[in-house]
């Protein structure tokens, strides 16, 4: 006579929404205000007045939300900011 066990797995996965995903820009002690500035005016095609906004969001909160979007349109964005010297991540 045999016993056979069954295994109950649960499978965890990370799914990405491909219709609304972001960048977040997170905070660095290297980088200066007018550096991220006229990177996320070239790169995310921020007014002055938001990039501005956003650098210091990064700045006093550590971290901020540049660009929303498909993820496919958000990927060359963030490799440029990346490139840049940013730290950024699409979530």
């Amino acid at each position: 006579m045999s016993t056979q066990e069954k295994v109950e797995e649960q499978v965890l996965e990370k799914t990405v929404d491909h219709d609304n995903s972001e960048i977040v820009l997170y905070n660095d002690d290297v980088n200066t205000f007018d550096h991220v500035i006229e990177t996320l005016i070239c790169t995310c095609e921020h007014s002055p007045v938001q990039a501005e906004q956003c650098a210091l969001l990064v700045h006093y909160k550590g971290k901020c939300t540049v660009k929303t979007g498909a993820y496919n349109e958000l990927v060359p964005r963030c490799s440029k900011l990346l490139q840049a010297g940013l730290s950024a991540e699409i979530v």
